[in-house]
């Protein structure tokens, strides 16, 4: 199994992804990561200096699931879904030759994540299945799927943390809150923890349901036992 793993921003796959990657790497999945803008929006000061500094840090999360990310470094705030990104996806996609490709929702807050989004859907043609993460805050975003990310909730969150240019502790506590929602959404165990997914069926790749790591288990739902006099 082969996942490439594709984020807009340099702490976008730690932040919408990173626990299901997590949860595939102790499956014994191959794992690679792609980042498609240099971040050099990201912050105040140089574009250059933060460019190289999320760089920096995009390296340092990834290598806490082994992995050494790709950086497509087109410009921040800037990304379309142009020849050019579609052209750089496809040889990317044609180099990691991936079963499963993993990226922004089309209807995500970002422009760059949209645009990826859509640039990965024309890219990824009849060669991958495509699968859509979470949008930021759930706005808009209805699952399909849901991967219990529980065991990996701590390296999850180191992550996003790696990422110290932006205020990273925001972004953990969201993440957590969202994680949570889903869990219950789903009818996960109290604590539990799942991040959300969905799959848009295009030919030729009808079902993934035996690509994704496994979803929280389903709890009986019982009617109470409390007599009421």
């Amino acid at each position: 199994m082969r996942v490439l793993a594709l984020g807009a921003h340099p702490d976008d796959i730690e932040i919408f992804m990173f626990g299901t990657m997590a949860a595939y790497a102790t499956q014994g999945a191959e794992l690679a990561f792609a980042i498609a803008t240099d971040g050099a929006k990201g912050g105040r000061g140089d574009p250059a200096t933060l460019a190289r500094v999320r760089r920096e840090e995009a390296t340092e999360a990834a290598g806490l699931l082994g992995v050494v990310p790709r950086f497509l470094d087109f410009p921040d705030g800037a990304l379309v879904a142009d020849a050019a990104l579609i052209r750089a996806l496809k040889a990317l996609i044609g180099e990691v030759k991936p079963d499963l490709v993993i990226t922004h929702a089309p209807n995500d807050y970002h422009g760059d994540h949209r645009a990826l989004s859509d640039g990965v859907r024309i890219a990824a043609s009849f060669t991958v299945p495509g699968l859509h993460a979470d949008t930021l805050g759930g706005t808009g975003f209805s699952p399909t799927h849901y991967v219990d990310i529980s065991a990996h909730t701590d390296i999850k969150a180191r992550a996003i943390r790696a990422h110290h240019s932006q205020d990273p502790e925001r972004f953990v506590d969201a993440a957590r809150t969202q994680n949570e929602f889903r869990a219950g959404q789903c009818n996960g165990a109290p604590g539990a923890l799942a991040e959300a997914f969905r799959f848009e069926p295009v030919f030729p790749f009808a079902d993934i349901r035996a690509l994704l790591p496994p979803a929280p288990p389903i709890r009986p739902v019982t009617v109470s036992t409390k007599t009421v006099m």
